[in-house]
């Protein structure tokens, strides 16, 4: 039961150098040098008892607290994926129907919607559940960049296809770098699909590049498009939780949110440099762990 002792040291030495040696090697809560008196030996067990019980229970608390989280976390993997399973079957099967031939109009046009609806409810389960793993702790792992980018290039292979977005990138690492891969790759995701999502319909040369150099223990990442991009007025409020401005109103509203959340979360920083009509582009700078 008395796993955590709490130390008093009632010596009768009078060497310094022996008497911090004992309080160091000892850990000791309370330090008492002949003559003492009653009172002070008293003084020191009530103040070291309640030293006790506080840190007991602090402990049991935060035993409680873990076990929470841990059962919060296990319930958001089961919401996550008993909601997205069935949500993506039934869109599969209305991107099936969509591709029929001799659809008339106006149900083809039900479909388009049922079909933008369910992406944006997809969206806002998938950032949900990016929310709740942010606010766990950081596991630092190996992390190669290339290997990262190419899982988002093959991720988004066939949305730019489909869109006629030219996807570059370009990656830059001969130093080691350590960091957590899931808010990493939190991060790209969500700026990524900002970039693709909100680009123009009536141009021919629509593109989204993303950069990364490894320098110096740091990563510089950029994501480029030149999309609506964003206006003044709206550019102080993009990282808010749920905040969407006119153009934005088939996102979740938390995906830049995340996306910062999870920058900061690795001590790193987040700018955006956009205009109206010019294109956005992100800069991110993480530091390696």
């Amino acid at each position: 039961i008395y796993y955590k002792p709490v130390r008093i040291l009632v010596t009768g030495y009078k060497e310094a150098d022996e008497i911090i040696a004992a309080i160091n090697k000892g850990n000791v809560f309370r330090f008492i040098q002949k003559p003492w008196e009653v009172a002070d030996i008293r003084s020191a067990i009530e103040e070291g008892y309640k030293y006790y019980m506080l840190n007991s229970m602090l402990s049991s608390k935060n035993d409680e607290l873990q076990r929470a989280y841990n059962t919060l976390d296990e319930f958001s993997y089961g919401i996550t994926h008993g909601l997205r399973d069935p949500l993506l079957s039934v869109l599969g099967v209305v991107e099936i129907s969509r591709e029929m031939p001799h659809i008339p109009d106006d149900v083809r046009e039900v479909l388009d919607m049922v079909s933008k609806a369910m992406l944006q409810l997809d969206n806002f389960i998938e950032n949900t559940h990016d929310h709740h793993r942010i606010k766990r702790g950081i596991q630092s792992t190996n992390i190669w960049f290339e290997q990262l980018v190419n899982e988002f290039v093959s991720l988004y292979s066939a949305e730019a296809q489909r869109n006629k977005v030219r996807f570059v990138f370009n990656v830059q690492q001969r130093e080691q770098f350590a960091s957590d891969e899931t808010l990493l790759k939190i991060i790209l995701n969500n700026l990524l699909s900002n970039a693709f999502k909100y680009q123009k319909q009536d141009i021919d040369d629509k593109f989204v590049s993303l950069s990364i150099e490894v320098k110096d223990g740091k990563a510089f990442i950029a994501v480029k498009d030149n999309g609506i991009g964003i206006s003044e007025d709206y550019k102080k409020n993009i990282f808010n939780a749920f905040y969407k401005t006119a153009s934005t109103s088939a996102g979740s509203g938390l995906g830049l949110f995340n996306a910062r959340d999870a920058v900061l979360k690795l001590g790193g920083e987040i700018n955006v440099i956009s205009e109206a009509g010019e294109g956005t582009t992100f800069n991110v700078i993480v530091i390696s762990k």
